[in-house]
């Protein structure tokens, strides 16, 4: 393969979460996989996040990012990630890191990271309510590894793609709020919150952007609840937002994401969650 990355059938999660540092301020992926779509969002989102973050001063973990898919990517090929470091302050921290295959942007990123401080901790929004996991079966979480789910009572239970779901990294993980940042996008990009607005014209398609603001810590191999809420499609696109919450009803994230909402223009493959 490509640049003697090795190809992993069913890689670990904290290998996806882990780049060979090629020089200065530029990374590249290590596991490659063959997959029939295209590369999922959400790695190269984690990955890009994770690239910057090895650029920033100890003790800062990422507080918001904000992506641009441009392009889609390929999981049977490694993907190089080049960092620009734009300021570091007294307790913040700015990259742009361009995520690149073959020559070619497929994903750019602006992300800020945060000196933790003491101050005001209060929360408006409220999780939902319903059965604990541990009282639900287990819901398959299609191309991601290392993590699984259940699926809870869904506001529109017609809809193929969950927009409520509980998830959880099945592996260890090292108690750095930057890996465990790096999960949570990971996990971000796992559904859509547009499914329930499908027609026969149009649907919800590739992602345009994608952005996530860390509010609080979080613990990824224990239970959380994501919640997707559509807001708008408008003009070929499509919106929506969503909320992640610890077991305790804790907000620890929260995410925006715009979709290309047309019909396609050749028939469109089976949705990964089919």
């Amino acid at each position: 393969m490509p640049n003697g990355s090795p190809v992993a059938t069913s890689p670990r999660l904290l290998d996806l979460l882990t780049l060979e540092k090629i020089d200065r301020d530029l990374y590249r992926s290590q596991v490659v996989f063959q997959d029939v779509h295209i590369l999922y969002g959400g790695q190269v989102a984690a990955q890009a996040l994770l690239a910057a973050g090895l650029t920033v001063p100890d003790g800062r973990a990422p507080h918001s990012l904000h992506g641009y898919f441009l392009r889609s990517g390929d999981a049977a090929r490694p993907t190089v990630f080049r960092v620009d470091r734009d300021r570091d302050g007294r307790s913040f921290s700015a990259r742009r890191v361009v995520a690149v295959q073959d020559g070619e942007v497929i994903l750019n990123m602006a992300a800020s990271f945060h000196r933790s401080e003491e101050g005001l901790d209060r929360q408006v929004e409220v999780a939902p309510t319903g059965p604990p996991p541990e009282q639900l079966p287990p819901l398959r979480l299609p191309r991601l590894f290392g993590v699984e789910g259940r699926r809870p009572t869904q506001p529109d239970e017609t809809v193929t793609s969950p927009t409520r779901l509980w998830m959880r990294a099945t592996e260890h993980l090292p108690d750095d709020p930057m890996l465990r940042a790096c999960v949570l996008t990971y996990l971000s990009d796992l559904s859509t919150g547009l499914g329930s607005l499908r027609t026969p014209g149009a649907a919800p398609g590739s992602t345009i952007d994608h952005a996530v603001w860390f509010h609080r810590a979080a613990r990824p191999e224990q239970w959380m609840l994501m919640d997707l809420r559509p807001g708008s499609v408008a003009g070929g696109r499509g919106w929506y937002t969503g909320s992640i919450f610890d077991a305790d009803g804790v907000l620890v994230a929260s995410l925006t994401q715009e979709l290309l909402f047309r019909a396609p223009r050749q028939p469109a493959r089976p949705s990964a969650w089919e």
